[in-house]
C-alpha cells in the first residue's frame, strides 16, 4: 500500500490540533437565520428574523462584519419593522483585536433587542474561546472568571439590565473531514458578583446560587417592574475550521425570577413578591446570501 495514503489515512483516524480562528475576506457575505423563544409568566413570544452582513474594516485596520435586519415574524405573523429598526446596522467580529459592545438600542423596537443582544452573545462566546490557547483538542477545557456585570439597558423601555456570569468553555468534539468544530459553552454564576443591586431586598438568593441577573422596566403608567434572579446560558456553537465562521448555535437560557412592582425609581415601596421562570430558547443557522 502506498505509503503517501498511509500517512494521510493515519492522520484521518488521529486526532489533530485544531485551530479556532476567523479568516477574513474583505467583501464577504454572511447571512444568518435567527429563531428564538421567550417563554415568561405571562406569554411566549416567538420570532424569526434574518441578519445580512457583509464584512469590513474599521480605522485600526480590524474586519467586523456589518449587520442589518429584516424578515421578521413574531408569532408566525410578519412584523413591520420602523425606519430607525430597517437603518440599525450591528457591528461584531471574530478578530481577536475588535472589542464587543452593546450597541445603541434605543431606536430600536424593543422586539428586536433580544435577536440584536443574542447574536452579539454568540459572537462573544465565540471570540472568548478563539482566545483560549489551550483549546487545541477535543474535550479540552478552560474556565473564566469574568464577573463583570454586562448590561442591556436601553434608557427607555429597560432602564437597567445587567448579568454577570463566568464563562466554561469546552471544545466538545472536531471533525477533520467535515472540517467543523462544536465547542460548548455556558454562562455560570461567578464566585463573586459584581452586579451593584439598587435595592437591599434583591441581595436574597432566588435560587440556589447568588442572584446574577436584574432587570428593571419603567411602564406606561410611570412604575417600575423590578426583577431579580439567577441567570444560567448553555451555548452549542458549530464552527467552520477552514474558515471560523459560525454554521449553527443554540442557546438555552434560563432564569429563576423574584418580581416586585414598585412604586419609586429607588425600588424601595415595592407590592408583593411573585416569584416565576423565565425560559428562552434561541437558535441560530447560517443561510445562503442573496436570498
Amino acid at each position: 500500500m502506498n505509503s503517501v495514503f498511509l500517512i494521510l489515512l493515519s492522520l484521518l483516524q488521529t486526532p489533530q490540533p485544531a485551530t479556532l480562528a476567523r479568516h477574513y475576506l474583505p467583501g464577504e457575505s454572511i447571512a444568518y437565520q435567527m429563531r428564538g423563544v421567550n417563554q415568561g409568566h405571562q406569554r411566549t413570544v416567538r420570532y424569526l428574523a434574518r441578519a445580512d452582513g457583509l464584512v469590513k474594516k474599521d480605522a485600526s485596520g480590524n474586519f467586523f462584519e456589518e449587520f442589518a435586519w429584516s424578515n421578521l415574524q413574531v408569532n408566525g405573523e410578519p412584523f413591520v419593522l420602523s425606519p430607525p429598526s430597517q437603518q440599525f446596522r450591528e457591528s461584531l467580529s471574530l478578530a481577536p483585536g475588535y472589542t464587543l459592545a452593546v450597541p445603541d438600542l434605543s431606536k430600536v423596537q424593543p422586539i428586536l433587542i433580544g435577536p440584536i443582544t443574542d447574536l452579539l452573545a454568540f459572537y462573544a462566546d465565540v471570540q472568548l474561546a478563539m482566545n483560549q490557547k489551550n483549546l487545541t483538542h477535543a474535550g479540552d477545557h478552560v474556565l473564566l472568571k469574568h464577573g463583570a456585570p454586562n448590561s442591556w439597558a436601553d434608557g427607555t423601555y429597560v432602564i437597567f439590565g445587567q448579568d454577570s456570569i463566568d464563562f466554561d468553555i469546552t471544545l466538545e468534539s472536531t471533525d477533520q473531514t467535515t472540517q467543523t468544530a462544536n465547542v460548548v459553552v455556558r454562562h455560570i454564576p461567578p464566585a463573586e458578583m459584581q452586579i451593584k443591586f439598587p435595592a437591599s431586598w434583591m441581595l436574597s438568593p432566588v435560587s440556589t446560587s447568588p442572584n446574577n441577573w436584574i432587570e428593571v422596566e419603567k411602564n406606561s403608567a410611570g412604575k417600575f417592574a423590578a426583577q431579580i434572579g439567577m441567570e444560567t446560558f448553555l451555548a452549542n456553537i458549530k464552527l467552520s475550521l477552514a474558515t471560523g465562521r459560525i454554521l449553527s448555535a443554540t442557546m438555552d437560557n434560563p432564569v429563576e425570577v423574584l418580581q416586585r412592582d414598585c412604586d419609586d425609581a429607588a425600588l424601595t415601596v415595592c407590592g408583593s413578591p411573585l416569584r416565576y421562570s423565565i425560559k428562552r430558547e434561541i437558535s441560530l443557522e447560517a443561510i445562503p446570501t442573496g436570498k
